[in-house]
C-alpha cells in the first residue's frame, strides 16, 4: 500500500515543488479542467484531481506557524487562487463570444472583452475564497475545510453582489448524477458547493506527511460524504412518493429559429406563422383530449410588440382551442414621463385572445438587455446587445401568476432561472417554475445546457415541477424530483405534450432558503477556529 502511494506522488510533488509561471499555470490548468466536471460533459470524476492539486499548490506556496507574514500568506492564496479562477471561468464560459457573432460587423471586436474580462473578474471571487482560506493554512486535515468553505462562501457572494452572477457555481458539478444533486433539495446550490469542494479536496490528505491511517482517512471521509449523499437521493427519488400529476396538460413549443433571422423584418410574418402552425400540430406524447391545456412559447417569442400588432391577438384566439391559454413570453412596450419604456415580459393570454395577465422581467442581463454605466461606455463604443430604441426597463417583483382553469406557476424570464433565490421569492407557493428562455445566441455550445441544468436545479431545490420553453432548446417538462420527463434537443423544432406535474411537499431548502448553508459556514468556520488554535489537534 505505501509502494501505492508513494508512485502517486508525483502528481503532488510536482505541485509543492513548483513556484513561479510554473506554479500559475498549474493552477490555471487545474481550474480549466475541473470545468469538465460541469454540463454537457459531467466529468466530475476529474475533480478528484484537479481540487487536491489546488490543495497541494498551496501547500507548496504557504509556510505554516509563523514562518510567514499574514500578507504573504493572502498575497500567495490570491495568486493560486486567481489562476485557478480564471481558468475554470474561461473552460466554462468561452462560449459566451459567440452571443457577438449574431451582428458580427457591430460586435464581434467585442469578443475578446467578453471571453477574457468576464473570467478575469470572476476569478476575483476565487481568488478572495482561496486567499482567506490560506490565512487558516495548516499541515493537518483542516485546511481542505477551510478551502471548501471559503470557495463556497465565494461561490455564495458571486451570486450576489453588483448585480450577481451564480453562473456554474462549483456545485453544478453534481447536476448529472440526479441522485447526488437531490441534496440541493435540504442545502441549495451553495451548500451543494460545499460539499463538492469538501468531498474533492479530502483525498489531498494521502500526500501528508502523516501515518497511513491518518492520509487514508480523508479518503474514507470523501467516499463517506458521496456514499451518503447518494443514498440520500435514491431516498428521495425512489422510496418517496411521487406527487403525481395534475388534470392540466401542457404543450410546449420549441420553433428553433436562429437568432440571425428573428429580427429581420421581411421574417416577421412566416416567424408568427410558425408558432401557431406548432400550437395547432394533432396532439402527441401523453396528451388528452378534451382536458384543460397550457401553451407556452419561449422567450420574446414573436419579432414585434405583440398587443401592438394589428391582428396579432386575433390570429392567437383563432388557434387556440376552448379550454386552452396561451403562455408566451413577448417585448412590452409602454409610454411613461421619462419616454418610452420596454420591458421583457411574459403574458397569460386566454382563447379569446385577451390578455389575462402580465410579469415583466426584474433581473435583466447587463450589456444584453442594458448597459451598465451607459454613458461612459457609450462613449467607448460599447452597446448593448438586444436592439429597442432605449433600454429595457426592469419589473417591480417576482410574483405568481394564476390562469383561470391551471395550476399558478412562477415565471422565471432567462436567467432569471439561475438564481436560487428567484425561485422562491414569492409571498405564494407555486404550482410550477415557468422558465421562458432564448438561448439561440449561444448556437450549439455548452452555454444552453449549462443554463438547463441550473434551471433544473431550482426544481431540485424547491420540490417545484419545471415547464421550460427555449427558442432553440432545450426544452422541457421536468418534476419536481428534477427527472426530466419530455425533452426537445438542442436546435430541433417541434413540440413536447405531457401532462403537468404536480409539487411535492416543501423541501427543507424551499422553507429555510440559503440560511442552513450560512449555519454550515458558521459552524465550519467554529470548527477551523479550535483546531487551528487547539494544542491537542496539532497530532493530526
Amino acid at each position: 500500500m505505501e509502494r501505492s502511494l508513494g508512485a502517486l506522488m508525483a502528481v503532488p510533488n510536482a505541485c509543492l515543488l513548483a513556484w513561479g509561471w510554473r506554479r500559475r499555470g498549474l493552477a490555471f490548468a487545474a481550474g480549466g479542467v475541473s470545468a469538465f466536471a460541469l454540463p454537457p460533459y459531467g466529468w466530475f470524476p476529474l475533480l478528484f484531481v484537479t481540487i487536491p492539486a489546488l490543495v497541494w499548490l498551496l501547500d507548496g506556496a504557504i509556510e505554516t506557524g509563523a514562518r510567514q507574514s499574514a500578507l504573504r500568506r493572502v498575497a500567495s492564496g490570491f495568486s493560486i487562487g486567481w489562476w485557478f479562477g480564471f481558468g475554470y471561468f474561461l473552460a466554462g464560459l468561452w462560449w459566451i463570444g459567440s452571443a457577438f457573432l449574431v451582428e458580427a460587423d457591430r460586435f464581434a471586436w467585442m469578443i475578446p472583452f467578453a471571453v477574457l474580462a468576464m473570467p478575469v473578474g470572476l476569478a476575483l471571487f476565487t481568488a478572495v475564497g482561496t486567499a482567506l482560506a490560506a490565512l487558516l493554512w495548516t499541515e493537518r486535515w483542516s485546511r481542505v475545510l477551510a478551502l471548501a468553505l471559503f470557495l463556497s462562501l465565494a461561490d455564495w457572494v458571486r451570486g450576489h453582489v453588483l448585480t450577481g452572477f451564480p453562473w456554474n457555481a462549483f456545485g453544478y458539478a453534481f447536476s448529472k448524477p440526479l441522485v447526488l444533486a437531490q441534496t440541493a433539495s435540504l442545502i441549495g446550490i451553495y451548500g451543494l458547493s460545499f460539499l463538492v469542494l469538501l468531498t474533492f479536496a479530502l483525498p489531498a490528505v494521502l500526500a501528508d506527511h502523516k501515518p497511513l491511517r491518518v492520509r487514508i482517512t480523508g479518503l474514507a471521509a470523501s467516499l463517506s460524504l458521496l456514499a451518503a449523499m447518494a443514498v440520500f437521493g435514491f431516498v428521495r427519488l425512489d422510496l418517496v412518493a411521487d406527487p403525481g400529476f395534475s388534470d392540466v396538460d401542457v404543450r410546449v413549443v420549441q420553433p428553433s429559429i436562429a437568432q440571425t433571422e428573428k429580427w429581420v423584418p421581411e421574417n416577421k410574418d412566416w416567424i408568427f406563422d410558425t408558432y401557431l402552425d406548432l400550437t395547432q400540430k394533432p396532439l402527441g406524447g401523453t396528451a388528452r383530449v378534451g382536458h384543460d391545456r397550457l401553451i407556452v412559447w419561449p422567450e420574446s417569442a414573436v419579432p414585434f410588440l405583440l398587443t401592438h400588432e394589428p391582428g396579432a391577438l386575433y390570429r392567437i384566439s383563432q388557434t387556440l382551442p376552448p379550454q386552452t391559454m396561451l403562455i408566451t413570453g413577448a417585448i412590452r412596450f409602454e409610454r411613461s414621463s421619462d419616454g418610452p419604456a420596454y420591458y421583457n415580459s411574459v403574458y397569460l393570454i386566454d382563447p379569446n385572445g385577451e390578455v389575462q395577465d402580465v410579469y415583466d422581467k426584474v433581473h435583466l442581463v447587463p450589456f444584453g438587455e442594458y448597459l451598465p454605466l451607459r454613458s461612459l461606455l457609450q462613449s467607448l463604443g460599447l452597446e448593448q446587445l438586444v436592439d429597442v430604441p432605449g433600454t429595457f426597463h426592469a419589473g417591480l417583483r417576482h410574483r405568481v401568476m394564476v390562469p383561470q382553469t391551471a395550476p399558478s406557476f412562477l415565471p422565471l424570464v432567462c436567467y432569471e432561472a439561475i438564481f436560487p433565490d428567484f425561485a422562491g421569492a414569492s409571498d405564494t407557493r407555486p404550482g410550477f417554475l415557468l422558465n421562458v428562455t432564448n438561448d439561440a445566441w449561444f448556437g450549439d455550445t455548452p452555454g444552453p445546457h449549462q443554463h438547463f441544468a441550473q434551471a433544473r436545479m431550482r426544481a431540485i431545490e424547491q420540490g417545484i415541477p419545471l415547464v421550460r420553453a427555449a427558442n432553440t432548446g432545450i426544452s422541457a417538462v421536468i418534476d419536481a424530483k428534477g427527472r426530466v420527463l419530455d425533452l426537445l434537443p438542442l436546435l430541433s423544432r417541434g413540440v413536447i405534450d405531457s401532462r403537468l406535474p404536480e409539487r411535492l411537499p416543501m423541501t427543507l431548502y424551499a422553507g429555510y432558503g440559503d440560511v442552513i448553508f450560512m449555519i454550515f459556514s458558521i459552524l465550519s468556520f467554529g470548527l477551523l477556529s479550535k483546531h487551528r488554535y487547539n494544542p491537542a489537534s496539532r497530532r493530526n
